[in-house]
């Protein structure tokens, strides 16, 4: 098939640190092109990928200097996927909403995959204008706060295979690694080592914003010592940070649409203590790859029961479900149903919708 992948252009593909969507497109992107298919990336000038790759802003937003005003280099991005839309069997969209005008009157066969948040503000309002635009969610959850939309199926996250090399030692810390934002859970996680007597370290960047709470609320807490800042890190340093880690602390206090690095840390062999909000039920199994929590307390419990679980079976259920082979054929299925939206046939291995779909879901990938 001829694929267009479209990506934000906050960060390039791969980011060259954090950045989750951009992450996930890479991966997507390489497994399609492994599985045969022709595919083009946009996306910015500074990404790196085994597709065609146009373009659509030199450089990627957060690390570009001079700083470009984001609504000039989407305005760009959306006229170079108009100027090539009839180039593609099917253009799979990882922008959010921005695009639903243009395509849906091209008259293309398009996918979006929303990466964030369902419940914000306008969301809805903007997805109800378009009740034909097909979407696949990355959680059930995720979708629960717009379940008008047309929802194909859920297709969860997956990372290649060979990406991180599994550690089965028990570590010999906590980690905690994202966003050092309040929703998070930082504070969280610091209080929870601190009460199990375990050192924490922390991964993770300051977004510009947040920089006054990283000062108030997190700086006099790093000692250097029992809990440690390490700042971002790339594919190699996480690999180490979440390998030799006794658990990943995943304590939010928002609905996250997935959460990636619980999946990078079972990639590694490491179980994931989360709390329960969002997709993360969806993602642990809890005794299994982890344990699922209602609260601190339960935290610092579950912490004292690691030795239950078996980092080797960490890994194989993070095999069985969350690699990129599983992702991009359960998205070729969808792509193949929009080529030909005639098909009828379902197959098994596609998470079926929440509420029925108007566009079939399922065929065999070619």
């Amino acid at each position: 098939m001829r694929i267009a992948q479209v990506a934000p252009l906050a960060e390039s593909v791969p980011p060259k640190l954090y950045g989750g969507t951009e992450r996930v497109v890479a991966w997507l992107v390489d497994e399609l092109v492994s599985l045969g298919h022709e595919v083009t990336l946009f996306a910015s000038g500074d990404s790196k990928t085994s597709a065609q790759l146009h373009a659509a802003w030199p450089r990627a937003l957060r690390l570009g200097r001079p700083r470009t005003d984001p609504m000039v280099a989407q305005a760009a991005l959306l006229e170079a996927v108009a100027g090539h839309a009839t180039d593609f069997d099917v253009i799979h969209m990882h922008i959010d909403w921005l695009h639903l005008p243009l395509l849906s009157r091209l008259g293309v066969p398009f996918l979006t995959t929303c990466h964030g948040r369902m419940d914000l503000p306008g969301f809805s309002d903007v997805v109800r204008r378009f009740p034909n635009a097909p979407f696949v969610s990355i959680s059930d959850n995720q979708r629960l706060p717009l379940s008008e939309a047309n929802w194909l199926s859920t297709v969860y996250h997956g990372l290649p295979s060979d990406l991180f090399r599994p550690s089965f030692e028990p570590g010999s810390y906590l980690a905690f690694l994202g966003r050092l934002t309040a929703e998070k859970g930082p504070e969280a996680a610091i209080r929870i080592a601190r009460a199990a007597k375990m050192p924490l370290r922390i991964a993770a960047k300051v977004p510009r914003g947040e920089r006054g709470y990283f000062k108030e609320k997190l700086e006099p807490q790093i000692d250097g010592e029992q809990v440690q800042l390490t700042g971002e890190v790339n594919d190699e340093t996480k690999r180490q940070f979440l390998a030799d880690a006794a658990a990943l602390l995943f304590p939010i206090d928002w609905p996250e649409p997935f959460g990636l690095v619980m999946i990078e840390a079972m990639a590694c062999g490491t179980p994931v203590i989360a709390f329960k909000s969002g997709s993360v039920p969806e993602v642990i199994d809890d005794g299994i790859t982890g344990f699922v929590v209602p609260g601190e307390a339960e935290a610092v419990e579950a912490i004292g029961r690691l030795s239950e679980l078996d980092r080797r079976e960490v890994r194989r259920h993070f095999e069985k479900r969350f690699t990129t082979r599983r992702m991009a054929q359960e998205y070729l299925r969808h792509y193949e149903t929009l080529v030909h939206p005639d098909a009828r046939e379902v197959h098994a291995g596609i998470k079926p919708a929440l509420a029925p779909p108007s566009v079939p879901d399922g065929l065999p990938a070619p």
